[in-house]
């Protein structure tokens, strides 16, 4: 692929990380488990952009967390709050609209007169 096509795919992939996270973390889960749900189910991402995605959405209040200590490695779990529920709620029902209107454009466009 081309950098200009890298980029835009980038752009679509970055919000749909959001909803993922809020939707797989309605399950308590720590970033690297995250990661490796994230890839299972086909939203590839990479630690520099899940971590401060983590941070930005814990300090927005979609998401809380705590710290296991119990365990030899402390691990931080994160959790979607009632505020994260609510957004991916929203998020999921505005996903569906786009689709629907993605789905009613022509594939086969006329070319336009310049």
């Amino acid at each position: 692929m081309n950098e200009t096509l890298d980029t835009h795919l980038q752009e679509l992939r970055r919000g749909t990380i959001v909803l993922a996270c809020l939707q797989l973390l309605r399950t308590p889960g720590y970033g690297y488990g995250l990661l490796e749900d994230l890839e299972r189910h086909g939203f590839a991402t990479d630690a520099n952009t899940l971590y401060p995605l983590l941070r930005r959405l814990e300090k927005q209040e979609y998401l809380t967390s705590e710290w296991n200590t119990e365990e030899a490695r402390p691990r931080k779990f994160y959790r979607t709050s009632g505020a994260g529920i609510r957004l991916a709620d929203v998020l999921t029902t505005e996903w569906a609209s786009l689709t629907e209107a993605i789905a009613t454009l022509p594939l086969d466009a006329p070319e336009q007169e310049n």
